[in-house]
């Protein structure tokens, strides 16, 4: 599992990426190597979705009638939840880079992605513990959630044109492949595996 030293100077690769300095590739693992430990950012961004998980589960009784259970099961389907929209999106962007002959691309995309899914995931969770903390406040940490959702595609749409170089329509596709099957994804399953409150 990579360190928390390691970790922080991807992060920075990713930031510099950010802003439009190349020089941030210096800083990413993109061999082979790189790729498969880049998936570590899972067990990274656990703690992060184990706070969403909490507020999941108590929307969902909140939503249910009294005396429901959301136990070890809930969790476990949240979390299957999770790593089935970590992994499609990837798949589809792998079939999207073989469509375009961007196929060598695919490993720098895959590392840095995977990576960028960490402070994001930690700032999600923060907002979660405050309405959670604060439910008076809900509408405006949905409103910081749907910002905190733009930067996400802003920083992916910035990358990827830093991967992918400025082709526009390239980066919108990879964007949209990353980010459209996520939400729905996420709906369908949350409904199919039973822990939907909405």
């Amino acid at each position: 599992m990579p360190s928390h030293h390691e970790v922080r100077l991807y992060l920075s690769g990713l930031w510099l990426l950010v802003k439009g300095d190349a020089q941030g590739f210096r800083l990413l693992d993109l061999s082979d190597r790189g790729v498969t430990r880049s998936f570590w950012a899972y067990l990274w961004c656990l703690p992060a979705m184990a706070v969403a998980w909490n507020w999941l589960r108590l929307s969902y009784l909140h939503a249910s009638p009294p005396g429901s259970h959301a136990g070890l099961p809930f969790i476990l389907r949240l979390a299957l939840i999770e790593a089935i929209n970590w992994i499609i999106p990837l798949v589809l962007i792998a079939v999207l880079c073989l469509m375009l002959g961007l196929a060598r691309k695919f490993p720098a995309i895959v590392v840095t992605m995977n990576w960028l899914s960490i402070p994001f995931a930690y700032a999600s969770a923060v907002l979660m513990l405050g309405v959670t903390l604060l439910p008076a406040a809900g509408h405006l940490f949905a409103i910081l959630e749907m910002a905190l959702l733009f930067g996400s595609v802003v920083c992916s749409s910035r990358i990827l044109r830093q991967i992918c170089g400025p082709e526009n329509l390239t980066v919108t596709a990879m964007v949209m492949v990353l980010f459209v099957p996520d939400w729905l994804l996420t709906v369908a399953l949350q409904d199919f595996l039973g822990v939907s409150f909405y």
